[in-house]
């Protein structure tokens, strides 16, 4: 289960930290709000290929991180 979205520097998001609690999280909003974007930074840190231009503009580089619990998932735990 996902925990946590980190983005820095990436596409418009000067810097984000989103914290997932349990249970389930929806993510909504009007066109251009950000959606695709939080997407695009959970497929990266899945290992997507990254294009440079993605980072924001102005920026050198771009930090993503996620966290996730695999505590009750073993297949999870033992593929990693």
């Amino acid at each position: 289960m996902l925990t946590q979205l980190a983005i820095q520097d990436y596409a418009i998001v000067d810097r984000l930290e989103l914290d997932l609690t349990r249970g389930m999280t929806a993510i909504t909003g009007e066109t251009g709000a950000g959606k695709s974007i939080l997407l695009g930074a959970l497929g990266l840190c899945l290992g997507e290929r990254a294009d440079a231009g993605s980072v924001r503009h102005g920026c050198e580089r771009t930090d993503l991180s996620a966290r996730f619990d695999i505590q009750h998932l073993p297949a999870a735990a033992e593929w990693l």
